[in-house]
């Protein structure tokens, strides 16, 4: 059947896609920007891509066909604190919109629980949205989810930075709070198993694991299953703006992110609906095996999926296609060029830069750049990487942006997206001659910007210098 998948690009939108395809579905993927959907040749070969930004006004002059479904997993929980809710409403208007002249059979919804008689600003606009859904052209299925574990998701990377950096933490009360934590792998199940399903046309469904935890437990659990010694003091006074920060400072979170989270945490996110469950036969596995599973994937570097590669993770919302192209005029830049006797071990280098491997040389002064720019408000080098070896535009690498990752054409180009008066570009290229040129170029703005760059040229002196050596392994 031919199937649209909305949010291509996100954490779930990336697992769904392969379950398509595997069962031989027609599958039509929108996003943003086709330049960051990040998939290999093989798959990209398989799908079709719509580029269209739900936020903006409806263009109906190039539309794809007529869908059996599509999956709706559209949010913007992360890209702002305060008018999410207004972006959230505004997209599936839109895709409304869309849907009453293209011609959709069935719309899966995936949403959050919410049957707290009082809910929080991320739940009650999921609720917003639904209600928005359910006037759509279209049989509407919502899957109201509980928190979604699994390698890469932002539940589990927070509970895992939480766990292995604070062998003792002074908590805030939501702890608590009770919530029934569901494994991507139902999820998926879930997802699949409601397609063109009659039985569960016009109809929301709670969908959650066998286990209701509170927070504390949760992190309990997940010390006890990875053999980490854990203390935890709950304190009953700690402000929701503390809260936010300490969730910041600690895990990899934005703290838009994190704020709207500490929201939600409080409100109680227990599943009162199995009637899914029975419906399709699904026997979701327990917390502590969706943990396992999530290590089995990131042990054999399978985690297909991340959180932070979102673009919301940077607590930006930028397009990407306005920085592809490295600015000339205006801008200041450090160039290095080096002969190189190998080239292939160089691109190994070039595209393994990052994550626990680091940058090469002076990983040290790395770390610092990453500490301040966490201390003033940015990502910091806490994100990582997704894959140890593989890159793809649209990743995030520490506090850089993929926007250019083409191995054959032996060209690498990243962005920044640290705490910056400017913005900058990184680019590693290789040319005809097995010369490789390491470019780094910023773009000041003011004169602070200015400023801010001659301050550096110390540091990047030896930066540069040695990593561009140690890249060519010279």
């Amino acid at each position: 059947m031919r199937i649209l998948l909305t949010g291509a690009n996100g954490y779930v939108g990336k697992r769904l896609l392969p379950e398509l395809l595997q069962l031989g579905h027609e599958v039509v993927c929108c996003v943003r920007n086709a330049d960051r959907l990040g998939l290999d040749e093989v798959t990209l070969s398989k799908i079709s891509i719509w580029e269209n930004d739900f936020l903006d006004e409806p263009d109906f002059e190039t539309l794809p066909a007529k869908f059996d479904a599509a999956y709706y997993l559209i949010h913007s929980m992360s890209a702002s604190m305060d008018n999410f809710d207004d972006l959230e409403a505004r997209s599936a208007r839109n895709f409304n919109a869309y849907a009453a002249v293209i011609g959709i059979t069935q719309v899966v919804f995936l949403s959050g629980i919410i049957n707290d008689s009082v809910l929080s600003k991320h739940l009650q606009s999921r609720s917003n949205v639904e209600a928005i859904l359910y006037e759509g052209d279209f049989k509407l299925t919502v899957l109201r989810a509980g928190i979604i574990v699994g390698s890469g998701s932002s539940s589990f990377e927070i509970i895992r930075d939480l766990c292995e950096k604070l062998p003792v933490m002074i908590t805030p009360k939501w702890v608590l709070t009770r919530t029934q934590p569901i494994a991507i792998r139902d999820v998926m199940q879930y997802l699949i198993g409601v397609l063109l399903n009659k039985e569960c046309y016009n109809d929301s469904f709670d969908v959650a694991g066998p286990n209701i935890l509170t927070y504390r437990e949760m992190l309990l659990l997940y010390a006890k299953t990875r053999k980490i010694r854990l203390w935890i003091v709950t304190v009953p006074v700690m402000t929701p703006k503390l809260s936010s920060y300490w969730l910041y400072f600690v895990t990899s979170t934005s703290y838009k992110l994190a704020s709207n989270l500490v929201e939600s945490m409080k409100m109680e996110v227990v599943a009162k609906d199995k009637r899914l469950q029975h419906i399709l036969g699904i026997h979701p596995i327990s917390y502590v095996d969706a943990i396992k599973l999530a290590f089995i994937k990131i042990e054999q570097n399978l985690v297909i999926s991340s959180w932070k590669d979102s673009l919301s993770s940077s607590g930006k919302h930028n397009d990407l296609k306005g920085y592809i192209q490295v600015p000339v005029f205006g801008c200041v830049k450090d160039k290095k060029s080096i002969t190189v006797a190998d080239v292939e071990k160089t691109l190994d280098n070039i595209f393994s830069i990052g994550g626990e491997k680091g940058w090469y040389y002076g990983n040290w002064m790395w770390q610092v750049r990453g500490h301040l720019d966490k201390a003033f408000g940015g990502v910091g080098l806490r994100r990582g990487r997704t894959h140890p070896t593989q890159i793809h535009a649209g990743d995030s690498l520490d506090f850089w942006r993929v926007l250019l990752a083409d191995r054959k054409g032996k060209r690498l180009l990243l962005f920044a997206e640290m705490k910056l008066p400017g913005e900058a570009w990184l680019e590693f290229s290789i040319d005809e001659n097995n010369v490789l040129h390491q470019v780094a170029t910023f773009r000041p703005r003011g004169l602070w910007g200015r400023l801010y760059w001659y301050s550096m040229l110390p540091f990047h002196f030896f930066i540069f210098g040695g990593m561009i050596k140690k890249i060519a392994d010279v």
